[in-house]
């Protein structure tokens, strides 16, 4: 029905539903709500969708990938033409010394570039025994390569190319900023597969090599699930910025398969920086064999009847071997000692004595409290450059 007005005719509906007028207050709110902020907003999830066709992973590699390099090595290795040992005794002496014959072995590994100027790290091991590689770059360029020097203690190696200038190169990051859980990335060479990326997180820090059964390192470990293959050593360990947090290593086999390790960054950088200006790290050392003593091993020893000696019930490194005519015997260092101060620190266990003698000087005399026979030994030992291992 029609109703006038102060002249004007209005249109009153005689009953609105309760649906129809919810409808038309959402109609009305989004009309204000779009005049008021715009339309944008309304597509902002397209946006959102447009501006992640990709993984973080992706873009981080994208800028670290064309730094990494595949290292191809060549090394003459002797072998027998016969096994010796299982030929007849008349049939050697007959034939007389066979000799042996030199073969090559093939194999490769991963680098990358710390220089633009060429400088390219890599694990020793990967360049053991060999002058020259092969670099081949992520674009398929092959260049030459000379190794500057290795340093088999902490199974690193600094590798140069001068055929190439202004070389796409790496950003380090800082290994003693990373924690558990971090995001980790390993790139590398897989079985000769360039360009290969595997994602997994930081498992652990400070992972003693020694307890993985390499005695002849010194290294403390970040430990990643990023699955490292064969051919993917020497390749960098990122972080979620892109940064080289490690130098990817080594994978367990066996129990515990799947298990990566990588060399931290910063200690990398130490070495290579000694590698380029001296062709090689000196280590310190004294010349003794340690293992672990706290108050229960001491404890559970001393109650056993057949034990001969009585060990101090407390922490420290138990000499168990005095290498002859080492730093550590001419100091006066003894079998049963138990080391529980290295200038001015506490020694809790061998771990924290080899830090202490990592950082010590060659031919300075280096000050250690030792336990023998229940009285403290204030000795003095001047540690001398580690024997090559190689």
């Amino acid at each position: 029905m029609f109703e006038k007005h102060s002249g004007q005719l209005f249109v009153i509906p005689k009953r609105i539903s309760s649906k129809r007028f919810i409808r038309i207050f959402i109609i009305l709110s989004l009309a204000i709500f779009s005049f008021l902020f715009g339309a944008s907003p309304l597509f902002a999830s397209d946006d959102f969708q447009s501006s992640k066709k990709h993984s973080f992973v992706a873009d981080v590699v994208g800028q670290v990938a064309p730094a990494v390099v595949r290292i191809d090595i060549e090394r003459d290795i002797e072998m027998e033409e016969f096994e010796s040992d299982l030929l007849d005794p008349l049939l050697k002496d007959l034939l007389g010394d066979l000799g042996t014959s030199p073969q090559k072995e093939r194999a490769q590994g991963s680098g990358f570039v710390i220089d633009s100027k060429g400088l390219i790290l890599t694990n020793a091991h990967v360049v053991e025994r060999v002058d020259n590689v092969i670099i081949t770059f992520q674009n398929g360029d092959q260049v030459d390569g000379k190794v500057i020097g290795t340093d088999l203690v902490t199974d690193l190696a600094l590798v140069e190319v001068n055929d190439f200038s202004s070389l796409e190169s790496v950003d380090l990051g800082d290994s003693e900023e990373i924690k558990v859980g971090d995001w980790a990335i390993a790139l590398g060479t897989p079985y000769g597969l360039e360009s290969t990326v595997t994602l997994g997180i930081v498992s652990s820090l400070h992972r003693d090599i020694n307890s993985l059964g390499f005695s002849d390192k010194r290294l403390d470990l970040i430990q990643t699930d990023a699955a490292i293959n064969p051919g993917n050593s020497g390749g960098p360990l990122i972080n979620s910025e892109g940064k080289v947090i490690g130098i990817n290593t080594l994978v367990r086999s066996g129990p515990g398969a799947g298990l990566g390790f990588a060399i931290p960054i910063n200690l990398a950088s130490k070495v290579a920086d000694q590698l380029l200006a001296n062709g090689e790290v000196v280590h310190p050392y004294i010349g003794a064999q340690l293992v672990l003593l706290n108050e229960r091993i001491a404890k559970e020893h001393n109650q056993d009847p057949n034990s001969i000696f009585v060990l101090p019930e407390r922490s420290g490194a138990l000499v168990q071997v005095v290498i002859p005519q080492s730093p550590a015997e001419e100091g006066g260092l003894r079998r049963g000692d138990l080391v529980v101060n290295a200038e001015g620190r506490k020694i809790t266990d061998p771990k924290s004595l080899l830090e202490q003698v990592e950082n010590a000087q060659i031919g300075i005399p280096f000050k250690i409290e030792v336990l023998r026979n229940n009285q403290e030994i204030n000795l003095s030992i001047k540690p001398a450059a580690l024997p090559g291992i190689g």
